[in-house]
């Protein structure tokens, strides 16, 4: 088997894992029934995977790697810091919708201590990027003066937030409402802020 080959046949069982595992959950799923939707023999699935706990966690791997290279391309061709702000969340909203049992499954079966290493730098990388675009913003003057480290740690922690809660009570948050309170806010231009404002204190 050739190396090309080998890459498409990886390509294919980690597919099937995502539906058998997103449509029967974890315990349920097995081998045999991946390696069917794959077209794979099973034989052909333990080529490249130990056991079904090592295909799951390629798995979460794999969707990582694409959500984190989807986010840079985002950012790269974006016209502008809060363009790449915005089809940033809008892009987290739509995975949230189009993958609510994938997101259940980690939740649920494996739980979030599942894989912790590669999600605590996949997070980490992605609220970097979310700083660099808020820094980017303030220096080109779309973006009021704040301290962009911090005011990425919320911004990444309330977007997890709404992915989760998309997917635990099955709601629907639209981009377009999103976009304009992380850009807009809700004060009125003009409104006297009586609260100290956490964003004075740049850096």
């Amino acid at each position: 088997m050739n190396k090309r080959s080998g890459i498409e046949s990886r390509k294919k069982i980690i597919a099937a894992a995502i539906d058998v595992f997103s449509g029967k959950g974890y315990a349920k799923a097995s081998i045999r029934e991946i390696a069917e939707a794959a077209g794979i023999s099973i034989g052909g699935v333990y080529l490249y995977f130990r056991n079904k706990e090592e295909l799951y966690l390629s798995l979460l791997k794999n969707e990582m790697h694409d959500s984190a290279v989807k986010t840079e391309e985002i950012v790269e061709h974006a016209e502008s810091p809060a363009e790449a702000l915005s089809k940033y969340l809008e892009m987290h909203l739509e995975y949230a919708l189009k993958h609510r049992e994938l997101i259940l499954l980690h939740i649920r079966e494996r739980g979030f201590t599942f894989g912790m290493d590669i999600k605590k730098r996949f997070f980490r990388n992605q609220r970097k990027l979310i700083e660099k675009i808020i820094a980017d913003g303030i220096r080109k003057g779309e973006f009021r003066r704040c301290n962009a480290g911090e005011t990425a740690k919320i911004l990444m922690g309330a977007l997890r937030g709404i992915v989760l809660t998309m997917a635990l009570d099955n709601v629907v948050v639209k981009p377009g409402i999103l976009n304009d309170f992380v850009l807009n806010g809700l004060m009125e231009k003009g409104v006297t802020r009586t609260l100290k404002n956490p964003c004075r204190d740049a850096g």
